[in-house]
């Protein structure tokens, strides 16, 4: 038997940007932000982003890296277990 050569990156077509999981982590950071007052160039500016990009997280367009999420939850003040927490009750309303 051949072995199979490994080749770098995702295999093609395969992706890991999910919509339903994207909008209620951008969903969770907004109810979240709000919650404490904070406009969100203020938000960007703590968590060292650009607004446009929290933007696009928030509305759910950008799936954020595991970095990013740690800045995010930093600068609201918040544990990543509580956002991931938050995020999961946001799935958990979505579903019909």
């Amino acid at each position: 038997m051949q072995k199979r050569s490994v080749k770098p990156g995702r295999p093609a077509g395969v992706t890991t940007y999910d919509a339903d999981l994207a909008k209620a982590f951008g969903a969770a950071v907004r109810a979240l932000r709000a919650g404490r007052g904070i406009a969100q160039e203020s938000l960007a500016n703590l968590a060292g982003i650009e607004r446009s990009h929290l933007g696009k997280v928030e509305r759910g367009e950008h799936m954020p890296t595991l970095a990013i999420i740690f800045r995010i939850a930093n600068a609201l003040e918040y544990s990543t277990a509580a956002l991931m927490a938050e995020t999961e009750s946001q799935l958990a309303t979505a579903k019909p």
